[in-house]
């Protein structure tokens, strides 16, 4: 069964107040307003002086359960919402894998679920694994980008990005965090992602927390749970309103939805439940026989939930 060995995130020391990045975001005093005291952003992390590449080995360094396995890791996985992140001939992934002494895995990357392809890495990882038939294989998935084009800075009217990574070590015979449940709906008709229409925006916003909510239910389902199992939802960190919003249709405790991260990293691409994941065990939120829920949302547009049993 695919389970996560290991989990370690890196937030860079740089804070950024959101306040701060109203003009280079071109946004009014109004719309910081509402991102402030609506959407509860408050500040992101920043690192301006470091790569893609420095990024991803601040949270693969941290990986102390990677430390002796070297040897089992057969895929070096980037999981990234960008397919490009770096100018050509730069490839940040195969630096990653050099660098940690992976030079026998195979690495490649997945754009294809943006925001949710970490979770698509996770569920492919495991498969591969299991192919191979090696019960002591581990995969590397990386996550985390950096906000180099305004473009990457922000989802309009939507989220502020942060700079952050996760590193996750993923195997297959873990005897905790295992995952029992994931589901991914993609509606293509909203392929363009920021060039959407008007029309289509309106349309997206209409229909995107009901497509979550069918996302995770589908994922608890797979599961063999329901919504009450789910001791915790660990989510993208878009901003605070959507996520009330989306539980109360649910009717799920809004202090089961793990918001602290929020106002102080904003949304850090693939990084954000992996993030979640680490800051809530490090709380005390997640205990031994706890399920609980990662879910999230890729323009173009994949709603993704994945159930995990602690």
């Amino acid at each position: 069964m695919t389970s996560l060995e290991a989990v370690a995130t890196y937030l860079p020391p740089g804070v950024v107040p959101i306040a701060d990045m109203a003009e280079e975001l071109g946004l009014s005093a109004d719309e910081l307003k509402v991102f402030r005291r609506f959407y509860g952003l408050s500040e992101v992390r920043r690192e301006p002086e470091g790569t893609l590449t420095d990024l991803l080995l601040s949270a693969a360094g941290k990986l102390d359960a990677l430390r002796g396995r070297e040897h089992h890791v057969r895929y070096v996985v980037q999981a990234r919402t960008m397919p490009v992140v770096v100018p050509h001939p730069v490839n940040p992934i195969h630096e990653v894998r050099d660098a940690l002494g992976l030079r026998h895995a195979q690495a490649f990357a997945l754009t294809h679920h943006a925001c949710a392809s970490g979770l698509l890495a996770v569920d492919l990882c495991g498969k591969l694994l299991r192919a191979d038939g090696d019960p002591d294989g581990l995969a590397l998935i990386l996550t985390g980008e950096k906000t180099f084009t305004l473009a990457a800075q922000t989802v309009p009217g939507t989220a502020i990005n942060g700079e952050g990574a996760a590193a996750v070590l993923v195997g297959i015979r873990g005897a905790r965090d295992r995952m029992l449940g994931y589901a991914a709906r993609t509606h293509g008709r909203f392929y363009e992602c920021l060039s959407l229409t008007d029309a289509l925006f309106t349309e997206f916003q209409r229909i995107y927390a009901g497509a979550l909510a069918e996302s995770m239910l589908a994922a608890v389902d797979t599961a063999g749970l329901t919504l009450d199992d789910i001791a915790l939802v660990l989510p993208h960190n878009v901003n605070r309103v959507s996520w009330v919003r989306l539980a109360k249709s649910l009717g799920l405790p809004l202090d089961r939805v793990f918001l602290d991260n929020v106002p102080v990293t904003g949304h850090c691409f693939c990084a954000d439940p992996f993030i979640n994941y680490q800051t809530a065990v490090e709380l005390g939120r997640l205990r031994p026989g706890d399920r609980y829920l990662l879910t999230t949302v890729g323009l173009g547009a994949t709603f993704s939930a994945m159930v995990f049993e602690h």
